[in-house]
């Protein structure tokens, strides 16, 4: 809603009201249901939602928080949603939004992990799979190149990108190190050359900054929570770290150090700490402990998960979601498979999203008293850039685990493909896929249903 204003001087003004928590709630709500695309989809429509059409939070303030959300650990798109929830309805507010953008996601990722596991081995839906492996190559390619147009904007970042892919690739360096690394060349490297890395990796658009309705609050004296007291960081952390950690503790001591239940409990813990850079940049390392140290999956189901993931609104590290109910699935015990599995998500869910929760609540007050850091957005910029070359590892990790059935090691870690094992059917339909994507502009959910489709037909022929 909003409201017309005047004085004596300027003409009527649309001024933007603030929304009531039932409004809120139900925008929320929608974004949630609508949220498909990945992390550059949400963050679009969250843009055209709050910023363009409510006037909810103005442009500038908006970046501002979407900077702080691409540092943190956790899906950056998620993490937004709860920031400008807690600016507009404090507390509450940043729990309803955050919740509601991943829970319709989590509950359709719930369903189809369940006909996943049942069904997986059947022809058809082996046929359906194998065209959607295709297309998820094409996606992650595709994301390579977007998130490369707008982070590569010079010699600096594309060395720091081809710095980051040889690291991981070549050297096996911790995804975490690369990230610290990245942001502290970026950080000092604003201090020496500003002109290579000033600036956010995320551009202003097309709007104008016209102030919305947080921005009229602040100037109204009407945030006083976004003001970071005495014992605010303790307080945050003596609330949210028991509630975190507290259930993985209890799971670990009662099933025991060694059982699968720790496992999934302890390890995506720890991914909620060192997941930096988005759901593309942590599964290059999710895969390699998921796959090669635990033993949880295949690549290939790995790859089935992602496409799973793909096709659910909420956020793509929702895959992590499919990884644990097929860790606990393949791990069942005494208890029934699809019980364990449903648990097994639960228990990844909850390691992985309270987190974001934590992030927000603790940092925020803080961020919102350094709008305008230009250090701040040059560590951002070489993270974003480092990130770039992680996700070229994972896409060519994908494309040795779709296009050939055998890969080979060469030393060091560094695999190379078979080619006498290359599978002709899986490099047509990702090539008919990349075109799709990149020369038709169809867009991630049809190529995704036409190569399932085109899977089923290569079946039968």
């Amino acid at each position: 809603m909003t409201m017309l204003a005047k004085n004596d001087t300027a003409p009527l003004v649309d001024v933007p009201t603030v929304p009531s928590f039932r409004e809120a709630t139900r925008l929320w709500a929608k974004i949630g249901l609508l949220s498909f695309g990945g992390p550059a989809g949400q963050i679009a429509l969250m843009h055209k939602e709050l910023v363009e059409e409510r006037r909810w939070i103005g442009e500038e303030r908006f970046l501002h928080a979407l900077n702080y959300c691409m540092l943190l650990p956790g899906p950056e798109a998620q993490q937004l949603a709860v920031y400008i929830g807690w600016l507009l309805h404090r507390t509450a507010g940043g729990l309803v939004a955050g919740s509601l953008f991943v829970l319709p996601g989590a509950l359709v990722m719930l369903g189809l992990s369940s006909f996943y596991m049942l069904y997986n081995d059947a022809p058809v839906v082996e046929a359906l799979f194998f065209g959607v492996k295709a297309a998820v190559l094409a996606v992650v390619v595709e994301a390579v190149i977007r998130i490369g147009k707008r982070a590569l904007k010079n010699r600096a970042m594309i060395v720091i990108a081809v710095t980051a892919f040889l690291a991981i690739y070549v050297a096996r360096v911790p995804f975490p190190l690369i990230v610290l690394a990245a942001g502290l060349i970026g950080w000092i490297g604003n201090r020496f050359a500003p002109r290579l890395f000033s600036g956010s990796a995320h551009g202003k658009g097309s709007v104008a900054d016209i102030k919305g309705v947080v921005d009229l609050m602040f100037e109204r004296g009407e945030l006083g929570h976004t003001v970071p007291t005495r014992w605010h960081a303790a307080r945050t952390i003596a609330i949210w770290l028991p509630l975190w950690l507290g259930p993985v503790a209890l799971v670990a001591l009662l099933a025991g150090p060694g059982s699968v239940w720790t496992q999934i409990g302890g390890f995506f813990s720890l991914m909620a700490v060192v997941t930096f850079g988005g759901a593309y940049a942590v599964l290059a390392y999710v895969a390699q402990a998921a796959v090669t140290s635990f033993g949880w999956l295949s690549p290939g189901q790995m790859v089935d998960g992602l496409g799973l993931a793909e096709t659910t609104p909420g956020p793509l590290i929702l895959v992590l979601q499919f990884v644990g109910f097929a860790a606990a699935y393949r791990h069942a015990g005494a208890i029934n498979p699809l019980l364990a599995g449903s648990l097994g998500s639960a228990l990844t869910l909850w390691a992985t999203f309270v987190p974001c929760f934590f992030w927000i609540f603790l940092g925020a007050p803080y961020i919102e008293q350094l709008r305008q850091n230009k250090a701040l957005a040059a560590a951002l910029g070489a993270i974003t850039a480092a990130v770039v070359g992680v996700i070229m590892n994972l896409a060519l990790w994908f494309a040795l685990h779709v296009v050939f059935g055998k890969v080979a090691s060469v030393g060091w870690g560094v695999e190379v493909p078979v080619l006498s094992s290359l599978d002709w059917r899986a490099a047509l339909l990702s090539g008919a896929a990349m075109v799709a994507m990149f020369r038709l502009k169809l867009g991630m959910l049809p190529t995704l249903a036409g190569s399932a489709l085109a899977g089923l037909a290569l079946q039968a022929l």
